[in-house]
């Protein structure tokens, strides 16, 4: 959608002026500040339908982030206390587009969202006839069966530790919380979910 400017919209007022000796500028030096304020008015007008467009797509969503969360039941408490405004707009568009599910790919886009573009999914199997081999060094219980492991890949680069930090976050504290209560959230019922981070 093109957006005019006010320059635009005095041209189209001016060729829009009616002919005759009423509305020539030159008897009538005021119109020329009317029609400005006129087209002042109108281009502000049209870049608010702009924005309004861009507010309805959760995509581009700003000034209206707190009507979407209240509707949505957000802010998700995985965020923490205070979370930034660029998750709580992810979140919006999240809970907008997000279908759930329990299959690995599932879990490694939801680590991949979080900012872990290497994660992958290790599933753990019991032995059972046939399968096991002995001297194998995970040979696994039986309950492995309900076991697996998201291996995010490498640290997230805003991780807290020495030389990476800035001042005021907490020293050693762990970034991925939101990554954990989202995972232990939405893992199935019976499963073991364990999260191997990556160095």
């Amino acid at each position: 959608m093109a957006i005019r400017t006010a320059e635009d919209y005095r041209a189209q007022l001016q060729a829009l002026l009616p002919p005759g000796p009423a509305w020539d500028r030159e008897f009538n030096p005021g119109l020329d500040s009317l029609l400005q304020v006129a087209a002042d008015l109108l281009a502000r007008e049209d870049a608010r339908a702009a924005d309004l467009l861009a507010e309805s797509n959760p995509y581009t969503v700003r000034e209206l982030v707190p009507d979407w969360e209240r509707v949505m039941h957000l802010p998700d408490p995985c965020l923490g206390e205070s979370p930034k405004f660029e998750d709580r707009q992810l979140a919006v568009r999240r809970r907008l587009i997000e279908a759930g599910g329990q299959s690995p790919a599932y879990f490694v886009d939801l680590a991949v969202s979080q900012g872990y573009s290497g994660a992958r999914v290790i599933e753990h199997r019991a032995p059972r006839f046939g399968r096991a081999r002995f001297g194998l060094g995970h040979f696994g219980t039986w309950s492995a069966q309900f076991m697996w492991t998201l291996d995010t890949g490498p640290r997230r680069r805003l991780g807290r530790r020495f030389g990476a930090a800035y001042f005021g976050e907490q020293f050693g504290g762990n970034p991925s919380g939101a990554l954990e209560c989202a995972l232990r959230r939405s893992a199935p019922a019976h499963a073991i979910e364990y999260i191997k981070y990556g160095n």
